[in-house]
């Protein structure tokens, strides 16, 4: 469980305050994958890091219950400067979790070679991917956050980050950020809708696409829905 009490986060644009949250009390309940939705820069990224601790709110807090994730699909937990496996130390330190076991295990899954024992400002995007994605998977957290993941590798590849993926997701939550309706269709059974500093919850996730593709489309989907009702 996760939930948000009276929290405020706020930037400073042109002199007035953009509202991430404002005041807002909300919960993401234990064992659902729930989709977070909302416009382009409506700061659900910004929101997955208030969840994971990584940036502080102005006001209120974050309660968790269980592990959570740091936000899968940023780079930001990897440092460029260490090597890939240095990183996979850092993170089982930090996390408190068998070491030696975590550095096997993602040495195995993302496949990198000698380059797991090379700097990580060498990498690719795609090598970045694959250890960030290992790493996250090598833990096994109560909550997920995923933060538009994409899959990287052959089709051999992705098929194996798909099936660890479905096995890890078979018994924790997880909160999604995805411009895929499809994938949010697929992986997710309810829905938060962030809009305007506020955040609306949907137990139906079909529910929360509807009020999420409202918000986008404003006045014309009332006549978008009837000239195309699917």
């Amino acid at each position: 469980m996760i939930r948000l009490e009276n929290l405020t986060k706020a930037y400073w644009y042109k002199g007035s305050p953009k509202y991430i949250v404002r005041n807002v009390t909300a919960e993401f309940p234990a064992g659902k994958a729930v989709a977070l939705m909302g416009r382009n820069g409506v700061g659900k990224s910004t929101l997955l890091q208030l969840i994971a601790g990584t940036i502080n709110p102005d006001s209120g807090r974050v309660i968790t219950e269980g592990m959570v994730s740091w936000p899968i699909g940023l780079a930001g937990c990897i440092h460029p400067e260490l090597t890939g496996v240095q990183n996979v130390r850092f993170i089982a330190r930090v996390y408190g979790v068998d070491t030696d076991d975590m550095v096997a295990f993602v040495e195995d899954f993302a496949e990198l070679g000698q380059n797991y024992y090379q700097p990580v400002r060498n990498y690719s995007s795609g090598q970045k991917s694959r250890l960030n994605f290992g790493m996250s998977m090598a833990i096994r957290f109560d909550c997920y956050l995923i933060d538009e993941v994409t899959s990287v590798g052959d089709s051999s590849f992705k098929a194996k980050s798909s099936r660890l993926f479905s096995d890890r997701m078979s018994s924790a939550a997880a909160i999604f950020v995805s411009h895929s309706i499809s994938t949010i269709r697929q992986s997710c059974d309810a829905g938060m809708v962030l809009e305007n500093g506020t955040l609306t919850y949907y137990d139906d996730v079909d529910e929360a696409i509807d009020a999420h593709e409202r918000n986008l489309l404003g006045v014309n989907y009332k006549r978008l829905k009837l000239l195309d009702p699917d």
